[in-house]
């Protein structure tokens, strides 16, 4: 099965990503993590990236389905993915078919998490109050001001990906405002009982598929009835095949 999760920052995605992985076995791919793990290891994508995430921007188009395209070739990969936090454009989305499609494979389910801006800021601040209450360490991108940023860049860039994917009729809407086990019900219900397969690989070094020709009816009959003949049929005594006797000098004949 291979998901998308669509929603704005604070809408849930990564909780119910989770959720999802521990009940279908799939992996669950956040470009985010993945970027601030380059950002960590201080990778060319990392240097490349870092200043971009710290203010709240979008990365670049290239850089994040380069990312995303190597990661889904791993092995965990091939079962089944969610794909968390992209595509966010429409750009990408396209990009993302094509990677698709080349590998035979297509997307079950794009589900949108839809909530309110306004309850959702506040969701945001009442988790960054907590994650400091416990003295967890907060991202540089965990601010009231950063956040309202990503929200506008989502309205103007990731949004339009909801029309795209509602004409491929993929989309499936979730409220996202309803409590995380209701959440997830609805998630659980939207999704399609049967998941695509893959598409089978065509034959390399342009192989053709050889077929068995079917037999015609008569002559098929025919030849059963010639070699149910040749099985009954007694065989010939070995006198018959004697090879003929020499004559001695006397003129009697030898057998051989």
């Amino acid at each position: 099965m291979r998901l998308i999760l669509l929603g704005p920052p604070g809408a849930g995605k990564g909780t119910q990503a989770l959720r999802l992985v521990a009940k279908y076995g799939l992996v669950q791919l956040s470009t985010g993590d993945m970027l601030r793990a380059a950002v960590k290891a201080g990778t060319p994508i990392g240097r490349k990236v870092k200043d971009i995430m710290e203010c709240g921007g979008l990365c670049p188009d290239d850089v994040v389905v380069s990312i995303v395209a190597e990661r889904i070739e791993q092995p965990d990969a091939r079962k089944g993915f969610i794909l968390d936090g992209f595509p966010r454009t429409v750009p990408q989305a396209v990009a993302l078919d094509r990677m698709l499609k080349k590998r035979g494979i297509a997307l079950d389910a794009v589900i949108e998490l839809r909530v309110d801006e306004g309850a959702l800021l506040k969701r945001i601040e009442n988790r960054i109050a907590e994650m400091k209450a416990r003295g967890e360490p907060l991202r540089a991108d965990d601010n009231a001001e950063v956040l309202r940023q990503r929200l506008e860049a989502y309205r103007q860039l990731t949004a339009p990906l909801v029309a795209y994917y509602r004409k491929k009729n993929v989309l499936r809407t979730v409220n996202g405002m309803a409590p995380i086990p209701d959440v997830t019900a609805a998630i659980d219900k939207a999704l399609p009982a049967e998941p695509s397969a893959p598409k089978p690989k065509p034959a390399r070094n342009g192989a053709r598929k050889v077929t068995a020709k079917p037999r015609n009816p008569k002559t098929a009959g025919r030849l059963g009835r010639k070699s149910a003949k040749r099985a009954s049929s007694p065989r010939k005594t070995a006198a018959a095949h004697k090879t003929p006797g020499r004559k001695s000098k006397s003129g009697e004949t030898a057998r051989p």
